[in-house]
């Protein structure tokens, strides 16, 4: 078995505050494959709640994934619908639950607020998959949501989720600065910022 056979003596002393690397964005063009942007879940796991999750422990998931969506999911850990930023900070579905059942903001559920998967439309894999990123900015210029869900078929000629997409992701990707641009947060909005530089 090899053994370290470095001495003590070669080996670096680390500063009180060493700085750790962080990975580096690639920097795409509108001409780069769409499939680059992809949150793929084969190799990133999504983060889920169950659909009795409360929308405070909700956005607890939320702020220490750094995501601004979660898959609410059943006991079999299928996906019933998605759950977004919007919606565990308080919006519009949290106040209607709580009139419509006489409860504090701390007992409504994922459930009570989510958008169910029947209401989601969603991308195939097998689409994406022929699209550069500017040919996807066009495609959803009047989608209005954050996220855009990507299917696949699996083996079993079942539809399953394989990831998703991020608009903020895909304005990063091409080097706007959403930092100046609180607004554009849909694809909508990103596509009229990006179609305003490069595409």
């Amino acid at each position: 078995m090899p053994t370290l056979t470095t001495s003590p003596a070669r080996l670096d002393t680390l500063s009180a505050h060493t700085p750790i690397a962080k990975p580096v964005p690639p920097r795409l063009s509108p001409d780069s494959p769409a499939l680059t942007v992809l949150t793929d879940f084969q190799h990133v796991a999504p983060l889920t709640v169950p659909a009795d999750t409360s929308i405070i422990d909700a956005r607890k998931v939320m702020e220490h994934g750094g995501v601004r969506l979660l898959l609410v999911v059943d006991h079999d850990g299928a996906c019933v619908g998605v759950l977004n930023a919007r919606d565990v900070i308080g919006g519009r579905l949290t106040t209607q639950a709580m009139q419509r059942r006489g409860i504090a903001r701390e007992d409504v559920t994922a459930r009570m607020v989510q958008t169910p998967c029947a209401e989601l439309r969603a991308l195939s894999m097998e689409r994406l998959a022929t699209l550069t990123i500017g040919q996807l900015v066009r495609d959803l210029e009047t989608f209005g949501d954050q996220h855009l869900l990507v299917t696949e078929t699996d083996r079993r000629h079942q539809q399953r989720i394989r990831g998703v997409i991020s608009a903020a992701d895909i304005g990063r990707a091409l080097g706007s600065d959403m930092t100046k641009l609180p607004e554009a947060r849909s694809f909508s909005d990103i596509c009229r910022v990006v179609l305003g530089h490069e595409l």
